[in-house]
């Protein structure tokens, strides 16, 4: 009876596929005989399945250390990638001007979208309760308004794929061990602004919401609370995208030298640079800024327009007056692109690793075509396919400056 049970068990945790679970295994060597002698084993190294079963408290397997980072990298890229989706997305959705098209918010009831005749209807005369419906869409049947009822349930219902996105796996991970302490309170604070952003979501949609009586403009949510969402979603994607590429690229060491310094900085500078012209494309989208001044490089007749500064205050006009708001992201647009220009030039004058290489002219690729696309888009008056691939790319170009960023980041002592 011993042989028919232990006979197959020692066949089972002699296999190759149970050899590959166990994290490291103590090499014999023979002694002269026909038994091979086992090394001493540091305390919680462990040969067999076997010999982790017998330790008091030992139910499951740690990874590797290298093998849990790169576990963890891929997951926060596939999470940046959410991120990413759901920020043009909500581009698309602004551009659509389908943002205002539920009027209510709940985190699961809306969920199930309306499936019957009835339903429709009665969410249909929700909508033409608020201001939108009033001024603005008075005339829309009920098949145009499910479209835009869709657009803004789709980014809604994709807001909560990118919460379960980081919250689930970060659950399994913590549990797991597989994340050191540096990272559990960098996993806490993603998931804390992933919840804090679909608060601020439903925050920006209730400004647009609001009536507004001595008001005849075109209903639109606040570009304050619009930009606070957009910057919001960035930092989410840009601390995701960093961790990964943090955990997944193998660091050069570089020679600190000055030259390797002052070029770390000043990618340091663009990269925020980068950052700040996205931001500004909230106040652009927010205002409906872009369809003010249709030409370039001039605006109208003149490189600087006479209704710059026609608000009161004069810092009124940098974030609610639709010239200047056009004119600030002209000029962050140019200022960036020249100092990846720059930029660009300056790696070159340093012996550089090839990936390192690749991300500088990467990086200046599509500098280059955001600017192209960003003309067109402003010759166009605006097209959405057009305008979302804009926006699109400026999530392409901060992606590029952070790796660069990456590349070139100090090696710890």
């Amino acid at each position: 009876m011993q042989r028919l049970l232990f006979t197959p068990l020692t066949a089972l945790l002699g296999s190759p596929c149970v050899r590959l679970l166990v994290p490291r295994v103590a090499p014999r060597t023979q002694c002269g005989c026909s038994c091979g002698i086992r090394r001493p084993l540091r305390p919680g190294q462990y040969s067999t399945i076997s010999d982790v079963a017998l330790q008091p408290g030992r139910g499951t397997v740690s990874l590797p250390s290298k093998a849990a980072e790169r576990v963890v990298g891929r997951w926060l890229l596939v999470c940046s990638g959410t991120v990413a989706g759901a920020v043009i997305l909500g581009g698309v959705t602004r551009l659509t001007e389908s943002g205002l098209s539920m009027v209510d918010w709940h985190l699961i009831k809306e969920m199930k979208p309306p499936t019957s005749q009835e339903e429709w209807e009665a969410e249909f005369q929700k909508y033409q309760q608020f201001p939108e419906f009033k001024i603005l869409n008075h005339d829309m049947t009920l098949a145009e308004f499910k479209f835009i009822w869709y657009m803004e349930y789709s980014h809604r219902m994709w807001g909560r794929l990118v919460g379960l996105a980081y919250i689930l796996p970060a659950a399994y991970f913590w549990k797991k061990g597989w994340l050191t302490r540096g990272l559990k309170g960098r996993v806490l604070a993603l998931c804390g602004l992933v919840c804090f952003q679909g608060l601020l979501g439903w925050y920006m949609v209730k400004s647009g919401l609001e009536e507004k009586p001595d008001s005849y403009d075109i209903p639109r949510v606040s570009q304050y609370r619009l930009a606070a969402h957009l910057g919001s979603a960035l930092v989410l994607y840009c601390a995701s995208l960093w961790t990964s590429l943090s955990l997944l690229l193998p660091q050069h060491k570089l020679p600190e030298t000055r030259q390797l310094l002052r070029l770390r900085r000043f990618a340091h500078g663009t990269a925020g640079l980068v950052f700040l012209t996205a931001l500004s494309g909230a106040f652009v989208a927010g205002l409906d800024a872009g369809l003010v001044y249709n030409s370039f490089p001039k605006m109208g007749e003149s490189w600087i327009p006479e209704d710059l500064f026609t608000f009161s205050p004069l810092l009124r006009n940098v974030f609610e007056n639709p010239t200047m708001v056009q004119f600030d992201h002209r000029v962050l647009g140019i200022t960036s692109v020249t100092a990846i220009t720059v930029l660009y030039f300056l790696s070159r004058r340093i012996p550089l690793p090839r990936r390192t290489k690749v991300a500088a002219a990467t990086l200046l690729a599509l500098a280059y075509t955001q600017v192209g696309l960003g003309i067109s888009t402003l010759l166009m008056y605006v097209p959405t396919p057009l305008a979302a691939t804009h926006q699109s790319g400026s999530l392409a170009l901060l992606s590029v400056a952070l790796w660069l960023m990456n590349e070139l980041r100090r090696v710890p002592k």
